[in-house]
């Protein structure tokens, strides 16, 4: 597994590309103006693990089929999504067609099945597709309902 992939990012305070790690410690910031990059990276059965489960941030993953309407509707909703959140999620889209191991992992059932994943656990999941608006606040409440039971312990 080559764990050094790349993936180009254009600042959405500055304008400038940066080229981010798929899978890293941290967070991304813009080279340029030091400001937090949205991060959207695509994840398979061979690099899973190493992008998603061992982030140190939360991660919303996109479990999707290029045939599939709704997925293409929610691709822009999230990336909006990422980009509002950007510094606090990571986005880790996934072809269940071409990933067959994680799909039957989460047991996707139907396209798009969203997850939201701190430290590898799934604390919140849903199916179908949503505005950007509905998915932001899915994804905060499922991070506030984590830190409350994490202060908990």
């Amino acid at each position: 597994m080559n764990t050094t992939r790349t993936t180009a990012v254009t600042c959405p305070h500055c304008g400038r590309d940066n080229r981010i790690p798929v899978a890293a410690e941290g967070r991304p910031k813009c080279g340029h103006c030091k400001q937090p990059l949205p991060w959207v990276v695509d994840a398979g059965d061979d690099d899973f693990t190493e992008v998603a489960d061992k982030a140190v941030q939360p991660v919303v993953v996109d479990l999707w089929a290029t045939w599939c309407g709704p997925c293409r509707m929610v691709s822009p909703a999230l990336e909006q999504v990422a980009r509002d959140l950007a510094g606090r999620i990571k986005l880790v889209k996934v072809d269940i067609d071409k990933n067959p191991g994680v799909s039957q992992r989460f047991e996707v059932q139907a396209v798009p099945t969203l997850l939201v994943q701190d430290q590898g656990e799934t604390v919140a999941r849903q199916a179908g597709a949503a505005p950007a608006h509905v998915l932001r606040q899915w994804v905060e409440q499922a991070l506030e309902g984590r830190q409350t039971t994490a202060g908990r312990r």
